[in-house]
C-alpha cells in the first residue's frame, strides 16, 4: 500500500479513472463529526483498486477541488463506498456535487447477508477478505493541520478493500437474485443524501 496526501485537490495529470478496477473508485470521508450541518468535511481519500491511496485534505473553508469534483461526477466512473449514504451528503454540502454512479457495500450486505446484523467495514472486511481493520484513529481530530501517520493509515485502510469487498458482494447478490433491487438502492442514493440534508433524516420521510 502507498499512501499519498494531496493539498486541496487531486494533482494535475492524476487520472484515478484511467486506472479505476471494474470502473469503480473507492472512496470514503473524513469530517469532524457526523452532524454535516456543522461538522465539516475535512479529508477525502480515494483508491482504484491498485493498492495506492489518494488522500485529499481540505484546509478549513477551502474546497474549489475541481479535479476531485470532476471524478465525483464522472458518468463513467462508479464511486464506490460503505455507508455512502453519509459520504454523498457530506461531499453534496460542502464540495456542491451530485455523486453518481455510486455503489454502496453497506446496503449490498444488508440485501444478502441477512444471517447477521453485523454490516459495519470491520465486520465486513474480517467476514469476507480474512482481514483486520483497525478503527483506533476513527474518533481522532480529523480537522487537525498535520495528520498523523496513524491517521492516514486509518483513512486509507477504509478504501483499501472496497474493490475486493464489491466483487464478494455482486457474487452473493446475483445468487441471491438481488442484483437489481441493489442497484435500485444505488440509484436513489443520491436523493437519499439531499433528503438527509434537507431534514428528512428523522423522521424519514418513508416512514409511517
Amino acid at each position: 500500500m502507498t499512501i499519498t496526501l494531496h493539498d486541496g485537490d487531486l494533482p494535475d495529470g492524476l487520472d484515478l479513472a484511467a486506472s479505476a478496477r471494474d470502473n469503480a473508485v473507492a472512496i470514503d470521508t473524513e469530517t469532524m463529526g457526523l452532524n454535516p450541518h456543522r461538522d465539516r468535511l475535512c479529508l477525502v481519500q480515494l483508491s482504484a483498486g491498485d493498492g495506492a491511496v489518494h488522500l485529499v485534505q481540505f484546509p478549513k473553508g477551502r474546497y474549489d477541488a475541481p479535479n476531485l469534483k470532476r471524478l465525483l461526477t464522472d458518468p463513467g466512473v462508479t464511486k464506490l463506498f460503505h455507508f455512502g449514504r453519509f459520504d454523498v451528503a457530506v461531499m453534496h454540502a460542502y464540495l456542491g456535487v451530485s455523486c453518481r454512479p455510486v455503489y454502496c457495500t453497506k446496503i449490498a450486505s444488508k440485501l444478502v447477508r441477512t444471517f447477521t446484523d453485523r454490516h459495519g467495514l470491520k465486520d465486513l472486511s474480517k467476514d469476507l477478505l480474512g482481514v483486520e481493520l483497525s478503527k483506533q484513529q476513527q474518533s481522532s481530530d480529523w480537522g487537525a493541520a498535520e495528520l498523523t501517520p496513524e491517521q492516514m493509515k486509518y483513512a486509507a485502510s477504509d478504501v483499501l478493500h472496497l474493490h475486493d469487498l464489491k466483487a464478494k458482494l455482486d457474487v452473493m447478490l446475483a445468487r441471491e437474485g438481488r442484483t437489481h433491487l441493489a442497484q435500485a438502492c444505488f440509484d436513489f442514493l443520491p436523493a437519499r443524501g439531499e433528503l438527509d440534508l434537507g431534514g428528512w433524516e428523522t423522521p424519514d420521510i418513508l416512514a409511517h
